[in-house]
């Protein structure tokens, strides 16, 4: 279990962040059966927990991948130019392809996630960001996106739950306009009553939740979750970029089993040349330590590992342009 070291948690803030996690639309009332307090009790805890920053969105996490989109992933190293940085960022926000970026510490200056119907599409972005941001692009490096296991915030209670699955195979599920209006409500409202959200996309709460049920089980939507602030907790978020001598099935294996049991643990991804687990960590020292033990569990495998220190985590409004039924 990670020390937090700001705002304090005890005992049962810990379990309602895990649960929430888990599904932040479980209802108070279970909720409150599973923390054992009252239901006004466990409703004043999350207000409270909200009002100080400490939860800071309710999500449903839903794949592009299952709605035939391809995710992809580019690396910069940037000359420290800040009205030319300014420029990049601005620029990608608004491409209204890039769907996620985070200023980093560490191998790289900045890495962003977009997402595309063909690598062709990946191609001619690229192309387009490097010719228009020449003068400040020291290095680049791009990658596609395989699978990500997508953890609970186990580092909170520090018991080890199975992740959930995101990207993958890609498959082009049709939905209709209703699912797209469904999915633009909640996935930044995942707390939303289903008769408040049934409302708001007109329609009425036993055809919306059948169309949830529908995507869930098609893999659209895969999660509710939670949003927190780590700085709030004194937490900080380093990305491991891992670079392999050898890969068979039974490394994968060993290297996912070991990894998965890490409290910390909080993505694994895999793209096509390497692997990155991101981990939330109380500091550097213990940061280190962790990549060490792994380091020093599968010495054969790992040829090398970078290290990022993730400043910023940001979805971008892109990330909505997947929620628009072309």
């Amino acid at each position: 279990m990670v020390e937090i070291s700001k705002i304090k948690l005890d005992k049962t803030d810990r379990k309602i962040l895990t649960e929430l996690d888990r599904d932040c639309r479980i209802p108070t009332t279970v909720l409150a059966k599973k923390v054992m307090k009252s239901r006004q009790a466990v409703e004043y805890r999350i207000n409270q927990l909200v009002k100080k920053g400490v939860i800071t969105s309710f999500n449903a996490s839903f794949n592009p991948h299952k709605m035939g989109y391809k995710l992809y992933k580019i690396y910069l190293k940037l000359r420290n130019i800040p009205e030319e940085k300014k420029k990049l960022f601005e620029y990608l926000k608004n491409s209204g392809l890039v769907y996620w970026m985070g200023e980093c510490s560490g191998s790289w200056d900045l890495i962003f996630g977009f997402f595309a119907k063909t690598d062709h599409e990946f191609f001619k972005l690229k192309n387009d960001l490097i010719s228009t941001f020449q003068k400040i692009i020291l290095e680049e490096y791009g990658d596609s996106l395989i699978d990500v296991k997508q953890y609970c915030k186990m580092y909170f209670t520090n018991q080890i739950v199975p992740p959930t699955m995101f990207a993958g195979e890609i498959v082009n599920n049709e939905l209709d306009e209703l699912d797209y209006a469904v999915l633009g409500e909640i996935v930044n409202n995942g707390r939303i009553p289903i008769n408040e959200l049934a409302e708001k996309v007109k329609s009425t709460a036993t055809i919306v939740r059948g169309k949830l049920k529908r995507m869930e089980q098609k893999g659209v939507i895969i999660q509710y979750r939670i949003g927190i602030d780590l700085n709030k907790l004194g937490l900080e978020l380093y990305k491991a970029i891992i670079k392999l001598d050898r890969y068979t099935k039974e490394d994968e294996t060993k290297l996912l089993e070991f990894i998965s049991n890490l409290p910390n643990v909080h993505y694994y991804i895999r793209n096509i040349w390497q692997l990155e687990p991101e981990l939330v960590v109380t500091n550097y020292q213990e940061y280190y330590n962790i990549i060490e033990s792994i380091k020093k569990e599968f010495p054969y495998i790992i040829r090398s590992v970078d290290s990022v220190l993730m400043i910023t985590d940001e979805w971008t409004p892109g990330f909505k342009n997947i929620l628009k039924k072309s």
